[in-house]
C-alpha cells in the first residue's frame, strides 16, 4: 500500500513541479497553503503590482528553481531552495522561511559573527547550492535581495526576534541505538529510492530536478548542514516520506540519515587542502565528514566531487 501512495506522490508531485518551472514568472492567484497552524500567510491576490511585487515573484522564481542560475555559477548542483524548504518556504516544520526571516540579525557559531537574513541566504548559495569556486552572490545582489522580498513578505507582521511556532525543523531525541549504515539503507530501499533514485541522483523532468539528489555530484556540499546526520534527521522525521511524515520512528529518521550521509558529495568549500585540518576546524560535530565510510572505508571527503 505505502509503494502505492508513494507511486501516486511521485507522479502527482512531478506534474506540479513540473507545472510549477512551465512559466518561471507565473503565479497562480489565491490563498497559499498554512503551515499547519503555526501562521497566516498571505495570499497572493493581496500582492500589490509595482517594484516590490515584481521583487516578491522573482524571488519565489528563484526559491522554486534554483537552477536557473546555473549560467552564473553561484548555483552549481541540482539543488533549489525549495528542496529544504519545503512547499515553496511556507511549510512548518520544514525551515519555513516565514519564521526564519525574523530571527535576524543573529549571531551564528559557524562563520562566528552576527548575520544579516541576506549573509544567511549567501551561505544557502555558498552550501547547499554549492556555488562555482565558492562564489555565491553577493549580499546586495538582485538574487539575495529578491528572495529575502519573498521570505519577507512570507513573514508578514511578525515582530523581529519572535519565536514562532513551526520555525526550522523538528527536535528528536538521540535514537536508542547508534546509528547504522545497513538498517538506513533498508529503509532507504523502501521509503526514499522510488523519489531520491537507488543511487541517490534525484528524479528529472525536461533536466530538472522534481525530486534532488541526496549525495553525488548535484547534491548539497560538505559544508552544508543537511550533512550533519542530526538535522537531515530532524527534517526527515517531520517530512519525509513526502506526504507522509512522521510515518518513520525516530530510530529510522536517524539511521536513514546516517545512510545518506554516509556517501561522497561536493566539497566543503572551506576546504585548504588538509581534509584533517578542515575536519578539525569545521566538523566537530554530528557528521561523516572525515571518517570513514560504512561501505568501503575510504576517509569521506577525500573522494569529494
Amino acid at each position: 500500500m505505502r509503494f502505492y501512495l508513494l507511486a501516486i506522490l511521485l507522479s502527482v508531485n512531478t506534474f506540479v513541479f513540473a507545472e510549477a518551472f512551465h512559466d518561471l514568472y507565473e503565479i497562480d492567484p489565491g490563498v497559499m497553503i498554512q503551515g499547519n497552524g503555526e501562521h497566516l500567510l498571505p495570499q497572493w491576490n493581496n500582492l500589490k503590482k509595482g517594484m516590490v511585487s515584481d521583487s516578491v515573484k522573482n524571488g519565489y522564481s528563484l526559491f522554486m528553481n534554483s537552477g536557473q542560475l546555473k549560467s552564473s555559477g553561484v548555483v552549481n548542483n541540482g539543488m533549489s531552495c525549495t528542496n529544504c524548504h519545503l512547499s515553496a518556504g511556507r511549510l512548518a516544520h520544514a525551515a519555513p522561511m516565514w519564521a526564519a526571516e525574523p530571527a535576524y540579525p543573529a549571531y551564528r557559531k559557524k562563520n562566528k559573527k552576527i548575520n544579516t537574513f541576506e549573509d544567511r541566504i549567501q551561505g544557502c548559495f555558498l552550501y547547499s547550492m554549492n556555488a562555482k569556486n565558492a562564489q555565491p552572490p553577493s549580499v546586495s545582489s538582485k538574487e539575495i535581495m529578491d528572495i529575502a522580498a519573498y521570505s519577507q513578505w512570507l513573514t508578514g507582521n511578525v515582530p523581529k526576534n519572535k519565536a514562532i511556532p513551526g520555525r526550522g525543523f523538528v527536535k528528536i531525541d538521540k535514537p536508542e541505538h547508534s546509528p547504522e549504515y545497513q538498517r538506513g539503507q533498508i529503509v532507504y530501499n523502501q521509503q526514499c529510492a522510488l523519489c531520491h533514485n537507488a543511487d541517490g541522483s534525484g528524479r528529472q523532468v525536461s533536466e530538472r530536478y522534481v525530486f534532488p539528489p541526496l549525495w553525488g555530484k548535484d547534491s548539497f556540499n560538505w559544508g552544508a548542514g543537511m550533512h550533519r546526520v542530526n538535522t537531515a534527521a530532524s527534517f526527515i522525521k517531520a517530512n519525509m516520506p513526502l506526504g507522509l511524515g512522521y510515518s518513520l520512528s525516530d530510530q529510522e529518521a536517524w539511521d536513514v540519515a546516517f545512510f545518506i550521509n554516509s556517501h561522497e558529495r561536493p566539497q566543503d568549500p572551506r576546504f585548504k587542502g588538509e581534509l584533517k585540518q578542515t575536519q578539525k576546524e569545521f566538523h566537530q560535530h554530528n557528521g561523516q565528514y572525515g571518517k570513514a565510510s560504512p561501505a568501503d572505508k575510504h576517509v569521506l571527503g577525500s573522494k569529494a566531487f
